[in-house]
């Protein structure tokens, strides 16, 4: 079985987590809800620190949920935020979504919040995803689309943070543009009873608009996305510095305005 060659992109600094913790069921995974119930398994891959983990986990129990991550470090918080809620139905182990170690038909619902992305074979990834779901369970994936995202006032460091994130995410050997694709990855995993819709996060208000754009500076300075664009010879720390002072100063403005946009598709196995 192919095994992962990317390399993730983000990292797992406090930076980056702060806004992985942000994420909820409700925020990151509306279009799925309708279709869990109590008593369901399911699959959570790519768990990250685990917020939307325990949401799923609250909704399906006493349906149990296994957590997979890359490394037993983050599985490890992601654990740590299940115990604080006091839920008791989830498992959490080291997973390759290239090749993951689960029979045939092992879960109700498969879920993947920005993964895809960040994998060197996505078609491989959701035929896994595809293998371990039963027969009329639901594999259900989403994934920003970076080329896509918006944003006023238009300050120009955050068109060189754009171009530059997109250089960095395919130097790694994932796909910062995923969103759009994701349909056309499903078809080729051998789905054919595929829903794909959209869904967006708007950061505008004056709390949202300073936590998101304060967030985007300190990655830009000080977590392994920084690292791999200086390492990788696509930007200087100077350079750096400036796109986090673009970030800064875009935060200010009463009427700054930033909307992600997400592809998601929702898979009948």
């Amino acid at each position: 079985m192919p095994k992962e060659t990317a390399v993730y992109t983000h990292g797992h600094q406090e930076p980056a987590l702060r806004s992985h913790r942000w994420r909820t069921a409700a925020n990151s995974a509306a279009y799925l809800i309708d279709e869990l119930r109590p008593g369901l398994t399911v699959l959570d891959v790519g768990c990250g620190p685990g917020t939307i983990t325990a949401d799923l986990a609250a909704l399906v129990a006493p349906g149990r949920v296994t957590a997979v991550e890359t490394t037993e470090e983050i599985l490890s918080q992601a654990a740590g935020v299940v115990a604080e809620r006091g839920l008791d139905n989830v498992e959490f182990t080291v997973a390759d979504v290239h090749a993951l170690d689960f029979p045939d038909d092992s879960f109700d619902v498969v879920h993947a919040h920005q993964v895809l992305q960040h994998v060197g074979d996505p078609v491989q990834a959701l035929r896994e995803m595809r293998r371990v779901c039963r027969p009329g369970g639901v594999v259900a994936v989403r994934d920003s689309d970076y080329a896509a995202m918006a944003w006023y006032p238009e300050v120009p460091g955050l068109d060189d943070w754009l171009d530059l994130y997109r250089r960095v995410a395919r130097a790694n050997g994932g796909e910062p543009d995923a969103g759009r694709r994701l349909l056309s990855w499903a078809r080729r995993a051998g789905f054919t009873d595929i829903t794909p819709t959209t869904g967006s996060w708007c950061f505008a208000t004056p709390e949202s608009r300073t936590w998101w754009s304060g967030m985007w500076a300190d990655r830009t300075v000080g977590s392994t996305y920084a690292e791999m664009a200086v390492t990788g010879g696509h930007a200087s720390t100077g350079e750096l510095a400036e796109i986090a002072a673009a970030w800064r100063e875009w935060g200010t403005g009463d009427d700054a305005w930033f909307m992600v946009p997400h592809g998601e598709v929702l898979c009948r196995a």
